[in-house]
């Protein structure tokens, strides 16, 4: 069953939620205006007042007649007991499949009577390290943490030791960076890559493009998985099929190289995506170039976020549980706060399942072969 989209108010709400808690907007600090926040997160001005009012009436936000909003000063739940807060570190909050995990774990939490306080890096790794100190002059009872940039090393690695020297539990999502001896929750990367290969090279593909970010250990070990599928069929790994690129490059570099891909003579029939966002941005560039898709390309994506079915071709992509992540990340992090259990908990590995829709087909007649 396909994932409910989050509303944006709620979203956006979250946000500025992960701003007051993590002291970015201090007690009486005026908050941005409507317009401010509606120019920043390109919604309308009728989300950002939902969002306002919600938080206006949950007391941590207060108006002021002629002069705007402000931050209330009880924006900290107060008289929470020691230790009832959880801290949720992610790469990102507010777009793509992270409310989702962001909600299953809040939920959780507050069945258990805790609260959650939201931080975002970015996916910058100083940003990890000033949120990391932040956390830890919080009395928190524990930590969900995506780590930053998981394949280019852990220069905040101190900062995590910290938290064992602390006894502050903590779990990783996602992935998990290769020194730490902590619990983690992710998807069989390498089986993903593999899966979405090995689909198309059974349609009749052969010659099939792999486009990867990898400055993650996810992105790196959907390549890897990807490259498996070739050799078990015995196909060749042609110069210029694999286009891996870093987090900045994103909006840029693949679809560069998806043009440059299509436009020779010998161009793939299909596209191996790292995730659902990229997939979308890729059909874009099939269609520039008068490309139908799936009749002249199949394109399969990854993480079956809304994304996949947004736009008039639905995607082939694998799935990622999300919400249910979330929640057994709280239930883990519970069960290591409460001692429950062995110590530390043994990992969860979600198997991604291949979910067909419309952007892949078999190779026939009218394709270029």
């Amino acid at each position: 069953m396909a994932d409910k989209p989050i509303p944006k108010y709620i979203r956006l709400k979250q946000e500025l939620m992960s701003w007051i808690e993590s002291g970015q907007l201090k007690p009486d600090d005026k908050a941005p205006s409507e317009n401010e926040i509606a120019g920043r997160f390109d919604m309308s001005r009728q989300t950002v007042r939902q969002a306002l009012g919600e938080l206006e009436k949950e007391g941590l936000l207060y108006r002021v007649q002629g002069k705007g909003t402000f931050i209330a000063r009880r924006n900290l739940r107060p008289m929470q007991p020691p230790g009832s807060m959880i801290g949720m570190l992610t790469t990102h909050i507010s777009d793509y499949i992270f409310p989702h995990i962001i909600q299953g774990a809040e939920a959780r939490l507050r069945e258990e009577g805790y609260s959650l306080l939201l931080s975002s890096t970015g996916n910058d790794k100083e940003k990890e390290r000033e949120n990391l100190e932040q956390m830890l002059r919080q009395p928190l009872g524990g930590l969900i943490i995506e780590p930053t940039r998981s394949a280019q090393g852990n220069p905040n690695l101190q900062l995590f030791l910290s938290l064992d020297v602390h006894h502050i539990p903590y779990i990783m999502i996602n992935e998990r960076y290769p020194e730490l001896h902590c619990p983690c929750l992710k998807l069989d990367d390498d089986a993903g890559g593999f899966i979405a290969a090995e689909h198309l090279i059974k349609l009749g593909h052969r010659r099939i493009a792999g486009f990867f970010k990898t400055d993650d250990l996810q992105g790196a070990n959907r390549l890897k998985g990807f490259i498996r599928a070739l050799h078990k069929h015995r196909l060749p790994l042609e110069e210029g099929t694999v286009t891996n690129y870093a987090s900045e490059e994103k909006h840029n570099m693949p679809y560069e190289a998806a043009l440059a891909m299509l436009k020779s003579a010998e161009r793939p029939t299909a596209f191996v995506c790292y995730n659902d966002e990229l997939a979308v941005l890729l059909l874009e560039a099939a269609r520039r170039l008068g490309l139908s898709v799936p009749d002249d390309l199949s394109i399969i994506g990854f993480d079956d976020s809304p994304l996949a079915t947004a736009t008039e071709v639905k995607l082939t992509t694998l799935s990622h549980p999300k919400e249910m992540m979330g929640v057994r990340a709280a239930d883990m992090l519970l069960g290591m706060i409460k001692g429950r259990g062995p110590l530390p908990p043994a990992d969860i590995v979600y198997k991604p399942e291949l979910i067909l829709r419309g952007s892949t087909r078999a190779i026939g007649e009218g394709q270029h072969r």
